[in-house]
């Protein structure tokens, strides 16, 4: 299944170098800080995370579904301090043998996944038993006035605009319903200063696979 969002790549590659200035990449750093083994990164986008990997990763597979994204995530491989091999695919049909990562890293992408259940199901599939989840996400808002915030923009321009992105998911939730223990959770603000948006409760942590 093809997909592409090709006007949404091109802003949100854009948008990414700003965000990283302004503070994501220290949460993209601390999302795979002391990650070892073989890690299948789901959703890799341009390939943002991949300069943050620790020297203990003997490999990445970079799964992006979206060409515009793929490509950058392919220009960005080389400079990585680990090897890298940039895959297409959905994060509902890993191109993954079952059990055979050490970690799944999810990084701003189960808002945006179809089915959540589905896309943490594989995840689990392609983990070895005990391996780790990492995720960094942007959640459902745990104040009552900025949860109806997320309920009418998702229900009207968000998805469409933000190529099917859902601003009111449970995500850590459903992390759980999914057979992961979880084992580390910070919660934050992103950004930090100004006005709460309906994207801007974040989560970012561990999960073991049960």
């Amino acid at each position: 299944m093809a997909v592409s969002h090709p006007i949404f790549a091109r802003l949100f590659a854009r948008a990414s170098v700003a965000m990283d200035q302004a503070g994501v990449a220290g949460h993209r750093a601390r999302l795979v800080a002391g990650l070892r083994g073989r890690v299948v990164e789901v959703g890799a986008g341009n390939g943002r995370n991949l300069a943050h990997y620790p020297a203990s990763v003997t490999g990445v597979l970079a799964v992006e579904p979206e060409p515009h994204l793929r490509a950058l995530a392919h220009a960005a491989a080389p400079g990585a301090p680990v090897p890298v091999t940039v895959a297409a695919g959905l994060a509902e049909e890993l191109p993954v043998a079952d059990g055979a990562a050490d970690a799944v890293v999810v990084s701003l992408v189960l808002c945006s996944v179809p089915d959540q259940a589905v896309a943490l199901r594989e995840a689990r599939r392609v983990l070895r038993p005990g391996g780790e989840l990492r995720f960094y996400e942007h959640v459902v808002a745990a104040t009552p006035g900025l949860r109806r915030a997320q309920r009418l923009a998702d229900a009207t321009l968000w998805p469409l605009f933000c190529a099917g992105c859902h601003t009111a998911r449970d995500t850590v939730a459903a992390i759980r319903a999914a057979g992961f223990e979880v084992t580390a959770l910070d919660r934050f603000r992103f950004p930090p200063t100004g006005l709460p948006a309906p994207a801007s409760p974040h989560v970012l942590g561990a999960a073991i696979r049960a």
